[in-house]
């Protein structure tokens, strides 16, 4: 999986867009967000660390420590609150299906109830 299919995926779950809100303050290709159109909430931010792809997403507390205790490449996400937000390492050892399947559940917690 590559940065533009992680951008593909989450663009085509609903009503959203991508933003890159800290573009100004980072030196290196700058964090994709994507958010709601509706509510403007994040429900990913896609990042690249040196060689590494990154994806943050937000999960169920309880969801998140069983996929932190199962895979290696799921770990508490940086600089964010680390209860509900868990960075996957893309190409490690996390099934791409199980990575969209995360982004899915990220944009069902953050998008309009109604």
């Amino acid at each position: 999986m590559n940065k533009q299919a992680l951008i593909d995926f989450a663009i085509n779950l609903g009503p959203t867009f991508a933003d890159t809100p800290f573009k100004k303050m980072e030196k290196r290709t700058p964090t994709l967000v994507i958010r709601h159109l509706k509510n403007k909430k994040i429900f990913a931010f896609i990042s690249e660390r040196g060689d590494d792809l990154i994806v943050a997403v937000k999960l169920n507390p309880e969801v998140a420590l069983e996929l932190r205790e199962f895979f290696a490449d799921v770990t508490p996400a940086f600089h964010m609150n680390k209860m509900h937000w868990s960075d996957i390492r893309i190409g490690g050892d996390v099934a791409d299906e199980q990575v969209y399947k995360m982004i899915e559940n990220s944009y069902d917690l953050i998008k309009p109830k109604r």
